[in-house]
């Protein structure tokens, strides 16, 4: 077993600045506590399993912070090729020594969501969680030609993120415990509707409609305690990406 980590950033992007998982470099200890008392990891067991990656497949994981989508599908499908992809080198060091902890093999790539760490054509899927809002626009258009790119004819992209039809980023829970003080831990730029507002309605399909996927949808949809969650999926086709 064996876990690699590679930096991947060109000198250019050094200092490029990147939106942390929970919103300030220095909450990144209390990361892996906020998801895991907040019910997030049932999410990410939902998402591989709609993904339904199987043996010796290939999977890159957008945003991979500490490495839970990325274990859960190695978990789920031990026999996978995974590769995590996150800008922030701190949370990659954390995703390391959970991997090395479980005794599974990964490649953690520091790097962003704009250029991925493949070859055309070489994955069989991409998968991203609770990342696709830190993005900007460009960013996200980017992501979405990535994945049309790397992807090989039948690969899959599986998004799980705020946001979805009819969800309202405003919305207040009522909920009380531990999971209602969860929620004002977690950083107003992550929680609020000015990042997720860009992720409502049908955003993300047609962000991935644009990029040359051909069946984008939401798949289910969760009004989860930190807010509205949609699971998002494409399929690559053989056709060429739309010029430009």
């Amino acid at each position: 077993m064996a876990v690699r980590l590679v930096d991947q950033r060109t000198p250019e992007e050094r200092d490029r600045a990147f939106l942390p998982g929970m919103g300030r470099t220095w909450l990144l200890p209390l990361y892996d506590v906020v998801t895991r008392l907040g019910a997030v990891r049932p999410l990410h067991r939902r998402a591989v399993e709609l993904a339904d990656v199987r043996p010796g497949q290939i999977v890159l994981d957008v945003g991979c912070g500490t490495g839970n989508l990325s274990l859960t599908v190695l978990a789920a499908q031990p026999d996978a090729r995974v590769t995590g992809l996150d800008p922030d080198r701190a949370a990659l060091n954390r995703a390391a020594r959970k991997a090395r902890r479980r005794g599974v093999s990964i490649t953690l790539v520091q790097g962003y969501a704009d250029r991925f760490p493949a070859e055309d054509g070489s994955l069989d899927h991409v998968v991203s969680s609770l990342a696709l809002h830190h993005v900007d626009e460009d960013g996200r258009r980017a992501f979405a030609r990535e994945a049309f790119r790397a992807l090989r004819p039948g690969g899959r992209v599986t998004v799980l993120d705020l946001g979805g039809p009819g969800g309202d980023a405003g919305h207040e829970h009522h909920a009380h415990g531990p999971a209602h003080a969860l929620r004002h831990l977690v950083p107003s730029r992550v929680a609020r509707s000015e990042h997720v507002a860009k992720n409502l309605d049908d955003a993300i399909p047609r962000l991935l409609a644009g990029a040359g996927f051909e069946d984008a949808r939401e798949v289910e949809h969760v009004d989860h305690r930190f807010g509205p969650i949609t699971y998002v999926q494409a399929t690559r086709g053989a056709a060429a990406p739309p010029a430009g």
